[in-house]
């Protein structure tokens, strides 16, 4: 009987093994399985401590990445898309810096916003020297940027959404609130993003890119079971960072 029992007990052993070995190998794959920056991304995102076109970019103590013109006229707090490499924004962050935007892009733990939706603490208390913020993000990147900017009302002038939408209630936020979505958009879930406008307050704006798709806000090549653009991605994030400057100098 005891022999029984012990072959039992060491099957049990070895089946647990296997469900751990098995649930590890999978966690290491999906860990893996993301959207990598292209060759101009990760060339803009390089220069960490040097500059380029007026614009230091400057690896900050955290990991995340700051774009630092010679005079800001304000700052941004960027949250990327999910499962999407950082540095994909870089070239973004790169033009908004080139037109006085200081830009601050999160590094996120596994490219998930939302296993840090904090990501943000402490970042404008780290440039005293520029006085009006706003905090942007791409997709799931979105939802954690209107959620710490629900919580944090007071730090920021602007939220600007890229093909995202709130689930946190910003209807009561006083400052510029703007959402951009690609008219050719295959990813994002259009009945949730009418359904969150609801949480945006009367004055948000919403600027359909014609043309534009959801990938196109980063440089990370084109995403699954998105639609096809007909502008290049250079229109779109030109158009994006046209609309972020001028918030930035009516806030």
């Amino acid at each position: 009987m005891a022999g029984k029992k012990g072959k039992l007990a060491k099957r049990i052993l070895v089946a647990i093994a296997v469900v751990v070995v098995v649930v590890v190998g999978v966690g290491a794959w999906d860990v893996n399985d993301y959207y990598r920056a292209d060759g101009d991304a990760l060339a803009a995102a390089a220069d960490a401590n040097g500059s380029a076109d007026g614009v230091a970019v400057r690896a900050l103590a955290s990991g995340d990445l700051a774009f630092v013109p010679d005079q800001p006229i304000a700052g941004l707090v960027f949250y990327p898309g999910g499962k999407v490499q950082a540095e994909a924004y870089a070239p973004l962050m790169q033009q908004l810096a080139e037109r006085g935007i200081l830009c601050v892009l999160l590094k996120l733990p596994f490219n998930l916003a939302v296993l840090d939706m904090d990501a943000a603490d402490g970042v404008v208390a780290q440039f005293p020297e520029v006085d009006s913020w706003m905090i942007a993000g791409h997709s799931l990147g979105g939802v954690a940027a209107s959620d710490y900017a629900s919580r944090h009302a007071d730090e920021f002038d602007g939220v600007v959404l890229l093909a995202a939408y709130p689930t946190a209630d910003l209807s009561s936020f006083d400052g510029a609130v703007v959402s951009f979505v690609g008219s050719n958009d295959g990813v994002m879930n259009r009945d949730k993003y009418a359904d969150a406008q609801a949480k945006l307050p009367a004055s948000a704006h919403e600027n359909v890119i014609e043309g534009g798709n959801h990938a196109y806000f980063g440089n990370y090549g084109e995403q699954d079971g998105d639609g096809r653009a007909s502008i290049s991605r250079e229109q779109q994030q030109a158009d994006v960072v046209e609309a972020v400057v001028e918030i930035a100098r009516v806030a």
